[in-house]
C-alpha cells in the first residue's frame, strides 16, 4: 500500500459524493481515486483502480451495495469495504459483515468517526459504528447463550427430559409420578438434577428454557 490510503467513494447522489471528497482530500494521508454511482459501477472501478477502500452505500440502484460488496470481496480480497449507510437495521448490518465488509459506518455519524474508522479498516482491523457494534455483541451473547443451553441439554438423560417437559407444562411432582409410574420421591430427585444441570432455580426459568428450546410453545 501506499502512503496514502486510496479510497473509492461509491454512492448513487452525486452531492454526497461530492461532499464526501471534499472533506476526504483536504486530509494529508487520504487520496480519493475515484467515484462510482452504483453497485456495478463501484465493482468494475475496484478493478480498474484498485483502491485501499471502497466507501460503500448500501442502497443503490441497480445492484445494492450488499451485492457489490460480495463481488468486490470475491475478486479483489484485499480490498477493505466501509459500509456508509443510512440504515441501523440488524438485517443490512449483518447482510454486509457477511458479505465481507471491515467497517459500518452511519451517516448520522461525524467526520471526525468516518475519518477514523477509513484509517481503521486500513491498517486491516475493524470498525463498527457505536451503536452497531453493541448489536454485534448482543448477538455474539445470544449466540453463545444459545450454545451454552444447547450443550446443558445435552447432557439431560431421556427421563430428565420427559420430566422438564412435564414440569413445564406445569404439571405437580404427582402427577408426574403418576405418568411416569414412579413414586414422587424419584421424580423430586430427576427434577434436582435437572434443574442443577441446566443452571435453572425456578420453574419460571424452565418455562423460559422450554420455550427458548421448543420443548414447548408459547400456546402451551
Amino acid at each position: 500500500m501506499t502512503d496514502k490510503i486510496r479510497v473509492l467513494i461509491a454512492d448513487d447522489h452525486a452531492i454526497v459524493r461530492e461532499g464526501l471528497r471534499a472533506i476526504l482530500e483536504a486530509l494529508p494521508d487520504i487520496e480519493i481515486v475515484g467515484e462510482a454511482a452504483g453497485g456495478q459501477d463501484a465493482v468494475n472501478k475496484t478493478a480498474q483502480l484498485k483502491p485501499d477502500i471502497v466507501l460503500m452505500d448500501l442502497t443503490m440502484p441497480g445492484m445494492g451495495g450488499i451485492e457489490a460488496t460480495r463481488q468486490i470481496k470475491l475478486h479483489s480480497p484485499d480490498v477493505q469495504i466501509m459500509a456508509f449507510t443510512m440504515h441501523e437495521s440488524d438485517e443490512h448490518f449483518f447482510q454486509v459483515l457477511n458479505a465481507g465488509a471491515s467497517g459500518y459506518f452511519v451517516k448520522g455519524g461525524s467526520s471526525a468517526e468516518l475519518i477514523s474508522g477509513l484509517r481503521t479498516i486500513s491498517q486491516g482491523a475493524v470498525y463498527l459504528y457505536p451503536a452497531m457494534a453493541k448489536k454485534l455483541l448482543d448477538d455474539y451473547l445470544k449466540r453463545a447463550e444459545v450454545g451454552k443451553e444447547k450443550e446443558s441439554f445435552a447432557g439431560l438423560t431421556e427421563r430428565e427430559r420427559e420430566i422438564l417437559k412435564l414440569v413445564a407444562d406445569g404439571r405437580t411432582n404427582q402427577e408426574i409420578a403418576d405418568l411416569l409410574v414412579l413414586s414422587a420421591g424419584t421424580v423430586q430427585t430427576h427434577r434436582a438434577h435437572m434443574m442443577r444441570k441446566l443452571g435453572l432455580h425456578s420453574r419460571a426459568e424452565l418455562v423460559k428454557f422450554a420455550i427458548r428450546r421448543g420443548i414447548i410453545s408459547l400456546d402451551t
